[in-house]
C-alpha cells in the first residue's frame, strides 16, 4: 500500500511476458495530416517514420490528441504539450484549461484559493487590474468568465477595478471587439450604479499589444505595460468603445493589431494606472500568450525591456502559466489534481525508467507526464535527464536542436540494460513548427525522424519494444486554411503561415522484436486518444492497467 492508501500493486496480464526493455518516444508537435507542400513531415525526408507507418497495417494507427480527448472543453480546443503529456502519463482524461476554469467559477471554488486571498488582500485600499483577452472565442479567455468574475470579485469587495482590454479578431471575427466592448462597458456600468468603481483603463489589439509568445518581440509587451502600468500610450480617449471604433479606422488597423490607448479623464489624465499596493490578474486561461507578461509582472529581476517602474503589487494569473517555471507564483485556478500516474505504478512495480529531453520538453516528459508532479517517485529507480537548450536564439535558426543528442542518451540508456523503460521527447516538430519557418521546419522534421531511428536501432539491438506516438500536431500543417481548407492568402497574395498547433490526429506504433506475437492494435476503440497509451504500454510491461485508466488499444491473438 502507498503512503495515500492505494494499493499499487499491478495484476499480471494473462498473455504478455515482463522484462522487455520498451523505449517509449514522443515526437513533439507531430500530427497526421493530407500530403502537400505545407506538411513537413510528408516533405521532409522520414524513412523511420514511413517505414513504421508503412509496414505492418495492425501496429500502426491514429489517436486523437486535441479537444475533449485531453480535456479540453470543445472539439475545437487544439492540443499542447502539457495536456497532451498529462494524457500519456495519467491514463486518464482530466479537466484541463477552460473547463478547470469553468468548474472553478460554478462552485465558487475560485474564491477560496490561496491566489484568491492573495489579490484580495489589495480590495480595501487598492485597485483591482484584470487583463486579458476580451473575446468569447474560447481559445486564450472567454467573455462569460470574465463577466462571472467581475460579478464574483464584487461581491468578495472589490471596490475599484480597473480592465485592460486586448482585442481579437483572431478566434473571433475581425470587428467583434466594438461589441465586445460595449458588452462589457454595459456591465461595468452595472457594477457603478452598484457603488463600484469599475471602469476600462488600457487597450490594444492582442498581436500588437501583451499578447506575444514564446519571447518572439518583447516590444509587443513593453507597448502593453507602457499602458497598463504606466498609463502612457500614443492614442488617448474618454470612451472605449469609442477608442476601438476610431482605432479601427487606421489604414491597415483591424482587431489583432490595434495600436495601444488609454483611457483618461475630463482633465486627460490615465484613469487606471497600475501603481503601489495595486492587485493585478491575468485573466487568460491559455497559457503561451501571457507567459511573457507574467514576467515582466512577477520578476524584481528583468532586463527584457526598461519597465520605467516596477509596482510593488499583489499579483495572480488564471492558472499557472509555466509548470516549470512556476510561472506565476500565485494563480487562481490549481492544475487538475492527478493521482495514480503511470509513472508511479510502473515504479512501484518494479520498473527502472529512464526520461530524457532538452530543457523545452524536459518538464513534459517527467513533471507533467507524472501528472504535475516534480522529482522522482523513486531515485533507486529513475533516472532523469536534462540536456540544455540553444538559448538566444529562436529554434529555427538551429532546427536540429538537441534530438540526436537525446536519443544518444536514450541509446546509451537501451544498450546499458540498466533500465525497463526509456522515455523521451524529440521537440522538433513543435518548437521549430512555432517559428513558421517551413525550409526549418523540414530540416526538423527529418532530424526528429533520424532521432528515432537511432532508438530503434538499440531496441532492436536488446529484444525490445517501442513505442512512438506525440503530443500533438504542428508540423504537418504550416498554412492557414479558409472553412473549405484552401490556404489563406495576405493582402499581398503569400500564403498566411500558421505557426500553432493544429487540430488532427496523431500516430502511434508499436514493434520490435520484443514484441510478442500476436500483439495488435483493437478494431473497437476507434476514437482512441492519448490517454488510451498508458494502460497500452503498462500491457507490454506485462502488467493490466488499473481499472479505471482508459482501456489499452491493443489485444493479443493466438
Amino acid at each position: 500500500m502507498g503512503s495515500s492508501g492505494v494499493s499499487w500493486k499491478l495484476k499480471d496480464h494473462p498473455k504478455l511476458p515482463k522484462g522487455k526493455t520498451i523505449a517509449m518516444v514522443v515526437l513533439d508537435g507531430w500530427g497526421e495530416a493530407e500530403p502537400n507542400k505545407y506538411n513537413c513531415i510528408h516533405v521532409a525526408e522520414t524513412p523511420t517514420m514511413d517505414s513504421l507507418k508503412n509496414g505492418a497495417p495492425e501496429k500502426w494507427r491514429l489517436v486523437k490528441a486535441h479537444g475533449t480527448a485531453v480535456g479540453m472543453p470543445t472539439e475545437d480546443d487544439v492540443g499542447n504539450s502539457e495536456v497532451g503529456h498529462n494524457a500519456l502519463g495519467a491514463g486518464r482524461i482530466y479537466a484541463q484549461g477552460a473547463k478547470l476554469v469553468d468548474r472553478a467559477l460554478e462552485s465558487g471554488k475560485i474564491y477560496e484559493g490561496d491566489g484568491f486571498k492573495h489579490i484580495k488582500e489589495s480590495f480595501e485600499t487598492g485597485t483591482l487590474h484584470l487583463i486579458g483577452l476580451l473575446s468569447d472565442g474560447g481559445v486564450h479567455s472567454r467573455l462569460n468568465q470574465l463577466q462571472l468574475l467581475l460579478k464574483g470579485v464584487s461581491e468578495c469587495g472589490a471596490k475599484r477595478i480597473r480592465v485592460h482590454i486586448l482585442t481579437d479578431g483572431r478566434d473571433a471575427l475581425d470587428g467583434t471587439s466594438v461589441d465586445f466592448t460595449e458588452t462589457l462597458e454595459n456591465d461595468l456600468a452595472e457594477l457603478r450604479d452598484k457603488g463600484v468603481d469599475a471602469q476600462i483603463a488600457s487597450g490594444g489589439g492582442r498581436m500588437y499589444v501583451t499578447m506575444d509568445r514564446y519571447e518572439n518581440d518583447w516590444d509587443v509587451v513593453k507597448r502593453g505595460w507602457d499602458a497598463q502600468v504606466l498609463g502612457e500610450a500614443p492614442h488617448k480617449f474618454k470612451s472605449p468603445v469609442e477608442a476601438v471604433k476610431k482605432l479601427r479606422e487606421i489604414p491597415n488597423t483591424n482587431d489583432q493589431y490595434l495600436p495601444p490607448f488609454v483611457i483618461v479623464d475630463d482633465s486627460g489624465k490615465a484613469v487606471g494606472p497600475i501603481v503601489d499596493g495595486d492587485a493585478v490578474l491575468t485573466f487568460n486561461f491559455r497559457a503561451d500568450r501571457v507567459v511573457m507578461i507574467a514576467k515582466a509582472l512577477e520578476y524584481e529581476d528583468f532586463d527584457k525591456f526598461d519597465r520605467v517602474r516596477f509596482p510593488k503589487i499583489r499579483y495572480a494569473g488564471m492558472l499557472q502559466y509555466d509548470g516549470e517555471l512556476k510561472l506565476p507564483s500565485r494563480y487562481l485556478v490549481s492544475p487538475p489534481d492527478i493521482e495514480r500516474t503511470s509513472g508511479e505504478y510502473l515504479v512501484n512495480n518494479g520498473i527502472r525508467t529512464f526520461a530524457c529531453s532538452e530543457t523545452v520538453k524536459f518538464g513534459h516528459v517527467t513533471f507533467f507526464w507524472n501528472g504535475n508532479r516534480s522529482g522522482y517517485f523513486n531515485p533507486a529507480m529513475e533516472e532523469y535527464v536534462e540536456i540544455p537548450s540553444d538559448s538566444g536564439i529562436t529554434f529555427n535558426v538551429k532546427p536540429k536542436m538537441k534530438a540526436l543528442e537525446i536519443a544518444e542518451k536514450a541509446r546509451d540508456a537501451i544498450l546499458s540494460r540498466k533500465f525497463d523503460q526509456v522515455r523521451v521527447n524529440l521537440p522538433n516538430g513543435d518548437m521549430v513548427g512555432h517559428t513558421g519557418d517551413i525550409e526549418a521546419t523540414v530540416v526538423a522534421c527529418k532530424v526528429a525522424d533520424d532521432a528515432v531511428k537511432m532508438i530503434l536501432d538499440a531496441i532492436e539491438q536488446v529484444g525490445g519494444i517501442y513505442v512512438v506516438t506525440a503530443d500533438h500536431g504542428n508540423a504537418e500543417d504550416m498554412v492557414k486554411r479558409n472553412k473549405k481548407g484552401e490556404p489563406l492568402l495576405d493582402k499581398e497574395g503569400k500564403i498566411q503561415i500558421h505557426t500553432s498547433h493544429t487540430l488532427e490526429p496523431v500516430p502511434i506504433a508499436i514493434g520490435g522484436p520484443g514484441l510478442a506475437p500476436g500483439v495488435r492494435f483493437r478494431k473497437d476503440v476507434p476514437t482512441g486518444g492519448l490517454a488510451n497509451v498508458a494502460a497500452t504500454v503498462m500491457n507490454l510491461h506485462g502488467f493490466e492497467a488499473p481499472s479505471d485508466y482508459e482501456t489499452t488499444l491493443i489485444e493479443v491473438v493466438d
